[in-house]
């Protein structure tokens, strides 16, 4: 067996930005060890407005979820921030996720660092009302659809060589983000207690939620925050997002 390191040192993360972006894919189920041991997880893909070097969309990949519906779980609350409204009765009985593909959808992009390694997450997602919505390039070829393994090599699509949703999407990168307001400023949101990151979530997010042009501090500690509720299953009391200016 001869063995081949990859290396994606070329791939160009997508830019930390406020961007319209259309579902292209769900990608398979794929087990996963977790903080709470073993998971079955999937990923939402995104192709958005804002374009690569050589001209091709970039894409973005969501946080790893579980394929549960279940109210306290990371799925529901971000389909519920997408959708603008919790999921109805006829989609809690029964989602197809392949109903999600062609939506259409506004995303915050943000940039952690790990281990010198660059990670684009989304920060924020909200539903999109523009009056022409986004459509997809075409150009994204879905992880199911990749030709499968050939001669002792895994062949991809030649505008996915670069790309790899695990190794270029960060879930807990909330955790890093350095909170700049109260007692406790300077110090990283994931080094708080669970009290006082529900705290800030039901305390301070809902008013800098109302606010139309909120510092870049703020944008910063508004995405994390929302990812640490979508991890701790907290709903936002109050959530003005498409008023926000980026």
């Amino acid at each position: 067996m001869k063995l081949k390191a990859t290396s994606n040192s070329n791939f160009e993360p997508h830019p930390e930005a406020d961007c319209t972006a259309v579902c292209v894919d769900i990608t398979p189920t794929k087990r996963v060890e977790t903080a709470y041991g073993a998971r079955e997880v999937f990923r939402i893909v995104f192709e958005t407005d804002v374009l690569q070097g050589d001209g091709k969309p970039h894409l973005v990949w969501s946080r790893g979820f579980t394929p549960t519906l279940h109210e306290k779980s990371a799925l529901r609350a971000f389909l519920k921030q997408w959708f603008g409204r919790d999921l109805n009765s006829r989609e809690l009985s029964e989602l197809d996720t392949e109903s999600l593909i062609g939506l259409t959808a506004k995303l915050l992009i943000v940039h952690n660092e790990s281990n010198g390694t660059v990670y684009a997450n989304i920060g924020l997602i909200r539903p999109d009302r523009s009056p022409n919505p986004l459509k997809a390039s075409g150009k994204y070829v879905r992880v199911q659809d990749r030709e499968e393994k050939r001669d002792g090599q895994f062949r991809r699509a030649a505008q996915d060589d670069a790309a790899d949703e695990e190794e270029q999407t960060d879930d807990s990168f909330w955790r890093r983000v350095k909170v700049h307001i109260g007692k406790n400023a300077g110090m990283d949101l994931g080094d708080l207690d669970e009290a006082s990151v529900r705290a800030l979530i039901e305390r301070w997010l809902p008013g800098a939620l109302a606010n139309k042009k909120p510092l870049k501090a703020d944008r910063e500690l508004i995405a994390a925050l929302k990812a640490a509720a979508l991890v701790l299953g907290i709903t936002i009391a109050s959530d003005e997002d498409d008023n926000l200016i980026f």
